[in-house]
């Protein structure tokens, strides 16, 4: 996805606002239910050029020769790729389509649960800037409305694309799926290899972070909470 735009002299530029929007709407011509409103960001042309020198700089004090074919671009290719990388904050105005529930009484109502994963993410640790990556498993007991199974998806990876850490990527994703359905309860669970314990410091190379976080019935019911973990952790 091309996130910028070429003005007349061949330069890039940041996408306009309209463009953002239109973006969205392209991705997915089905759904129509806004839930998190666009925040385009805007960076102007003397920005860019500012931060491709800045990096240009850092990469050729740490050993990189920009003189060469394959890299003398790789400034500016590195700052458009952090940019692609934290597209979160613009939000997604599509990311949540809801439908009535499907529940007709009963006790059955507050304890089946709705279960989607693994949905593969990938984030930007604030610390250092270097990626973790990993899967999220995001389950729900619907009350008075069901969601479209896509916007779990949607919602992950709205966060996931931000400067952030595991454990307020699950914070995030628990609350705000909390706050829109009002759900029975929620349940997200994230497993993450995170590159800057095994690039850098003590390189736990195989290591993966765990994370879990209940909401309504799952922090009541363990036993809820035990058939959520086992799919998310058999997967």
């Amino acid at each position: 996805m091309r996130t910028d735009r070429e003005t007349p002299d061949g330069q890039r530029s940041s996408p306009r606002p309209a463009d953002v929007a239109e973006r969205w709407a392209m991705s997915d011509p089905e759904e129509t239910t806004s839930w998190e409103r666009v925040r385009p960001r805007e960076v102007t042309d003397e920005q860019w050029q500012r931060f491709e020198d800045a990096v240009a700089e850092m990469f050729t004090a740490f050993g990189m020769d920009l003189d060469t074919e394959g890299t003398h671009n790789t400034p500016r290719r590195f700052v458009r790729a952090m940019y692609e990388a934290t597209l979160g904050y613009e939000g997604d105005p599509k990311l949540l389509t809801a439908f009535p529930t499907e529940c007709r009484g009963g006790p059955d109502c507050s304890i089946s649960q709705v279960i989607e994963g693994p949905i593969p993410f990938f984030a930007l640790c604030e610390h250092h800037a270097f990626p973790f990556y990993g899967v999220a498993h995001v389950g729900y007991v619907a009350h008075e409305q069901i969601i479209g199974i896509s916007k779990m998806t949607r919602l992950v990876r709205v966060y996931a694309r931000r400067f952030t850490v595991q454990e307020r990527l699950g914070q995030q994703i628990a609350d705000h799926l909390n706050q829109v359905m009002d759900p029975h309860g929620v349940a997200v669970h994230l497993q993450a290899a995170h590159l800057c314990t095994q690039m850098r410091g003590v390189r736990e190379e195989r290591s993966r972070t765990s994370t879990s976080f209940w909401r309504g019935n799952y922090e009541r019911d363990p036993e809820m909470r035990r058939e959520f973990l086992t799919v998310a952790q058999r997967e």
